[in-house]
C-alpha cells in the first residue's frame, strides 16, 4: 500500500521536530503512545459490554492466534 502525500510530509515534519528537539521530544512521543494504549483499551472495555462485542473480541482472539501458530509466534 502506497503512502499518500501528506503522510510524508507529516514524517518529515515529525523527523525536523526530533531534531529540533533531542532532550524533548521523547516525553512528547511517549505522551502520545500511552495516549493511543489508554485510547485502545476503552475502545476494547466498551466492546465487553455487549454480547456482540465479545463476540468480534473472541473472533479477533482467534484470528491473532491462527496468525501468530503460522508464523511460530507466542500468543499471549
Amino acid at each position: 500500500m502506497a503512502r499518500d502525500k501528506s503522510h510524508m510530509e507529516q514524517v518529515e515534519r515529525w523527523a525536523e521536530f526530533v531534531k529540533a528537539n533531542p532532550d524533548g521530544w521523547k516525553e512528547e512521543h511517549t505522551t502520545f503512545i500511552n495516549a493511543q494504549f489508554d485510547m485502545a483499551a476503552r475502545f476494547y472495555k466498551n466492546l465487553e459490554i455487549s454480547e456482540e462485542g465479545r463476540a468480534i473480541l473472541i473472533r479477533l482472539a482467534e484470528e491473532r492466534k491462527k496468525k501468530a501458530m503460522g508464523t511460530g509466534t507466542k500468543v499471549i
